[in-house]
């Protein structure tokens, strides 16, 4: 996501009387406001787990943003921090790790994968590499 998308999200009231932030689109900031691309969306009962639409993987245009928790929740892995990438990262590993979350391994591997990604453009040593030995660093060893 870049710096002029932002999430659109919906309220939704459970049984249970919690609200939850459900992520329902993407808004796009234009010259004139704004443009909003909104994700596949139903009403009423969701569908059997036999007829359930397959779970996509993250896309790969730099809009999956963060699940809803966290610090960081809604917004998006691309540019993310190191430390909110590993937080949320660490959460998917558990998560994976949890037969009991066996219903969520599809979504929290696509999030692994697209944060891993994230990392890895971010780059890993904070050092800059040493730079390669010029031709006067040749003529000094000559002189031993």
């Amino acid at each position: 996501m870049s710096d002029n998308s932002y999430p659109v999200t919906a309220s939704v009231r459970r049984a249970n009387g919690s609200v939850e932030q459900v992520r329902v689109g993407t808004a796009h900031k234009t010259a004139g406001g704004f443009s909003i691309r909104l994700d596949e969306l139903s009403i009423g009962e969701p569908a059997a787990p036999s007829a359930r639409a397959p779970v996509r993987s993250a896309p790969s245009d730099g809009s999956a943003v963060f699940p809803p928790y966290g610090r960081s929740k809604g917004m998006p892995i691309a540019g993310a921090s190191r430390q909110d990438l590993e937080f949320y990262a660490n959460g998917a590993r558990r998560s994976l790790g949890d037969p009991a979350k066996a219903r969520f391994h599809d979504k929290e591997r696509a999030l692994l994968t697209t944060i891993e990604a994230e990392l890895a453009k971010q780059g890993g040593s904070e050092e800059p590499p040493l730079p390669e030995p010029g031709p006067e660093a040749q003529a000094d060893d000559d002189l031993d």
